[in-house]
């Protein structure tokens, strides 16, 4: 006699675009990356700025090319009232040139306040206070890519429901 089978429905096997994400300081670079099915986000490390730019540009770039990225985010540090600060200013220049080496597109994504959610979830999380520099870059780069994700989702969402 003839069995009958359970359809499964079929997993969606296409691999979602990898982007890094970046939260750029004088002294430290926060980078996290998305998983490969745009599910969750991960921190990578803290980069130690250098002296010369140049070889901060060069790590950023190979950790491009070793997680595959498609774009890189990088957290703009706005004032809260939306104006460009200083260290926006720098942050911009310093991802053009991140752009122009890597060839990679670049996303400005607005950070206000990651650093001080970082902090608190660090706290919450039970890390001492004097442990945090640490950590919060990356937390905070978390924070943006998964930002940024969340937006990009929303977008596609309505953009489908548009059509």
């Amino acid at each position: 006699m003839g069995e009958t089978t359970a359809r499964t429905p079929k997993l969606e096997t296409a691999p979602h675009p990898r982007y890094l994400a970046l939260d750029v300081g004088n002294k430290r670079i926060g980078v996290a990356v998305n998983d490969e099915l745009g599910i969750t986000v991960q921190p990578v490390l803290t980069l130690q700025r250098h002296r010369n730019p140049r070889e901060d540009l060069r790590s950023l770039a190979r950790l491009a090319r070793r997680f595959s990225v498609v774009a890189i985010v990088v957290g703009n540090p706005l004032h809260l009232s939306g104006e460009l600060s200083p260290q926006a200013a720098k942050t911009q220049a310093f991802a053009a040139q991140l752009s122009e080496m890597t060839g990679l597109p670049i996303h400005l994504w607005d950070e206000r306040l990651t650093s001080h959610e970082a902090h608190q979830m660090l706290y919450e999380a039970g890390h001492a206070r004097q442990d945090h520099s640490k950590l919060v870059d990356q937390v905070a780069a978390t924070l943006i890519l998964r930002s940024f994700l969340d937006e990009q989702e929303r977008k596609s969402r309505n953009a489908g429901s548009n059509s």
